[in-house]
This record gives structure tokens, sequence and C-alpha cells, in this order.
């Protein structure tokens, strides 16, 4: 595999690839990330001992940063905060009390900085050709793991203060569930791109 080569994503490869129309795609499959995102950041579960929840919402950022590759990918994210920004119910534990900029100021703050790196970094990978693979996919998703987590546990540490259990807070919890994530989307997106050969074959 050529890692250093640049390669369609998926998005590419579905609907109109210029003019108008592929705007017109474009604009459409930013909604429907976003509502993804959305949908998957309220699939929830509480973590004891610590104040943040695992989600779905790794899964699908990172999952739609590659499938959109580095320039959608951005731009879908970027929707995603400002809507969240102007007050709308889309992060993962956002209530009628605490939402918009107050909301993303607390202990998510930093997860969702890492949303943004890492959903450029999966698709700047995927456009060059690691979501086609379950072992290149598996590594792109643990990296972006990693960007994921930096800035959170940095956030974390800032907010709540370096004395508190800033780890068992906000990694250890999440490891297993991220594992399982990791792997589920090592599989997938390879074995859409399977799907893809075999129709256009």
């Amino acid at each position: 595999m050529q890692l250093t080569a640049s390669h369609a994503v998926l998005a590419d490869r579905f609907g109109p690839a210029d003019g108008t129309a592929r705007r017109i795609k474009q604009a459409v499959l930013v909604v429907l990330g976003v509502a993804l995102i959305t949908l998957a950041a309220n699939i929830k579960v509480p973590v004891p001992g610590s104040p943040v929840l695992m989600n779905m919402g790794t899964f699908a950022v990172l999952t739609v940063g590659a499938a959109y590759g580095a320039r959608l990918g951005l731009t879908t994210i970027l929707a995603y905060m400002i809507i969240g920004a102007l007050g709308f119910d889309v992060f993962q534990s956002s209530t009628a009390e605490l939402n918009g900029i107050a909301y993303m100021m607390g202990g998510t703050g930093g997860y969702l900085v890492g949303y943004v790196m890492a959903t450029l970094l999966l698709g700047t990978l995927a456009q060059r050709g690691w979501d086609r693979s379950m072992g290149w996919m598996a590594l792109a998703m643990l990296l972006g793991n990693v960007l994921l987590y930096v800035p959170g546990l940095l956030w974390l540490g800032q907010l709540y203060g370096w004395d508190k259990p800033i780890l068992a807070w906000g990694l250890t919890p999440f490891l297993f569930g991220d594992g399982i994530k990791l792997a589920l989307a090592a599989l997938t997106l390879p074995a859409v791109w399977k799907l893809v050969g075999r129709a256009r074959s």
C-alpha cells in the first residue's frame, strides 16, 4: 500500500463527483454526519467515579473523519461544534440548564477539541489509504484516540486540578470500550471498501 499517495475516500465513491451536484451532496453528507455524531453521542453509559460518560460519539467522529476525508470531515465536525455552541442539544450530556459555550467549557471540553484534531487526522490517513486495511485502520483509530485523550486529560487537569485522579477519571475507565470501538471501525470501513469494489467490478 502506498501510504503517501492520495486516495479517494468513501464519500468520493458515491454520488456526483463535480459541479453543483457535488456541493449539494457534500452539504447533505455534513448534515448526515452531524446527525450521526449527535445520535452516537447520546448512546452513553455512566462510568463510576468519572465525571465523563462513555458513549459512541468517539466512534462516530473517527468513522466520519475516515469516510469523509480531511476537508469534509473537518467541515462536519466544526458544524457539529457550532451547532452545539449555539445551545442545541447535540452533546452527550448537555441539558436545558447546561449547554452551548458553558457546556463546552466543562469537563468534556478537552475531548471536544480532540474531536476536531482526531477527525482531521483520520481524514488525512484515509486519503492515504489507511481505511482500506484492517491493520492500518486499527492503527489510525489508535492514533485518533490518542489525539482525543491528550487534550481531554490536559483539560481535566487544568479544570479540576492535577492533585485529582485525572487518569482514573478520564482515561482508564474508557480503555476497554475504546478497544471495542477500535476493533469495530477496523472491521467496518475495510469491509465497506470491499463491497464498493465488488459493486464496481
